[in-house]
Order: C-alpha cells, then sequence, then structure tokens
C-alpha cells in the first residue's frame, strides 16, 4: 500500500460537479493499492498516519498527530500511486490491484482508520472521476510505501 498524505487546512471530493465528502484541519489521504497487500500494511498506514507528528504545537514545531489535535482525514483511492514509469511515455499501472481486490481493503483501511481517530472518515468514491480541492498546509506532503518499513 501507497500513501500520499497532505497536511490541510481543508480538502473536499467532488464528483459530477457535487461535493461528497470535505473536511477541515487534517490529512488528505491519497491510497494506492497493490494485490500484495493485505491486513498488517493496512494496520501499519493508520497506525503510522495518526501518530505521525506533522502538526504543529504551540511552539510552531510539527511535534503533534492527528489524533493530538484531533484532526480530520479523507481518503480518496488512487491507483495511479503504482504507476510504473521505467518504459515509454505512458505509464503501466498493472501493480495495481483490480476492483475486485482493491475496494474490500480500502474499506477495511477506512474503517480502521475511522476506529482509530474515533471519528468518520469521509472517503471519495472508488472508481469514480473525482476532482479535489485541498488547501495544503505548509505545505507538507508526505509518501509513505507500506513494503519500505525497515528503511
Amino acid at each position: 500500500m501507497r500513501v500520499v498524505i497532505q497536511r490541510v487546512a481543508k480538502a473536499s471530493v467532488s464528483i459530477q460537479q457535487k461535493v461528497k465528502s470535505s473536511i477541515n484541519q487534517g490529512v488528505l489521504i491519497l491510497l494506492g493499492i497493490e494485490d500484495a497487500d493485505q491486513e498488517e500494511d493496512i494496520q501499519y498506514l493508520v497506525r503510522k498516519i495518526s501518530q505521525l507528528r506533522i502538526f504543529d504545537d504551540e511552539n510552531g514545531v510539527m511535534n503533534r498527530s492527528l489524533t493530538d489535535i484531533g484532526g480530520q482525514a479523507l481518503v480518496v483511492s488512487q491507483f495511479t500511486l503504482h504507476a510504473n514509469t521505467q518504459k515509454g511515455n505512458r505509464p503501466s499501472y498493472i501493480r495495481a490491484s483490480k476492483p475486485e481486490t482493491a475496494i474490500p481493503l480500502y474499506k477495511q483501511f477506512v474503517e480502521s482508520l475511522s476506529a482509530t481517530l474515533q471519528q468518520e472518515v469521509p472517503t471519495g468514491e472508488f472508481g469514480a472521476d473525482m476532482k479535489i480541492e485541498l488547501l495544503n498546509d505548509g505545505p507538507v506532503t508526505i509518501i509513505i510505501d507500506s513494503k519500505n518499513k525497515g528503511l
């Protein structure tokens, strides 16, 4: 599993010009799933995301986590995070999971994050053409791949 986490002042996802979900202070999480992903990857990322100290404390130092500030999370599926660009100019998405594999993992990720944060986690719509609006705070953008835990 691969995520791009953006610290935001606010973010929203729209489908067919209608806002489906929105959050205020927190994180926008773009989530890419591959066939090798499983429960262990979900738990690792949920723990890491909820405890990642990327929010300012009273001294303006990034020393507080999403859990510490009671911030919100918005999760959007993004298969293009597993794009392979090594050959030619057209990315290959062969590593990205097909919907029958990815959707259950996506739902499980959202449910686990929701339980950890003790709040509903709004989402985009798997497979839909979505428009994302965000006000990146910092900017702070972090990429985490659950297959690179030991690095």
